[in-house]
């Protein structure tokens, strides 16, 4: 699995409306930015109270892009 079909798992397992989900990666030499899009309506609960599902989010795709190629990863999240 690689990451941006990882982050679109966690993601879409998140929020209320997963067909609104969308996930893009963009790889650089030296980081992968994955953007991901939800509806204005499931903003905060990907966010999550504090950013604090949003570090999880990050932390679990980080952690798996360590354990294959080690490259470091950025994930921007907005709505639509």
């Amino acid at each position: 699995m690689n990451l941006s079909d990882l982050t679109e798992f966690l993601v879409k397992c998140l929020v209320s409306d997963p067909d609104s989900v969308a996930v893009k990666q963009l790889d650089d030499e030296d980081m992968i930015t994955i953007e991901v899009l939800v509806s204005s309506d499931d903003m905060g609960k990907v966010i999550g109270k504090g950013g604090m599902i949003a570090n999880s989010i990050r932390n679990i795709v980080q952690a798996s892009s360590r354990l294959n190629d080690g490259a470091r990863v950025k994930i921007n999240i907005d709505s639509f």
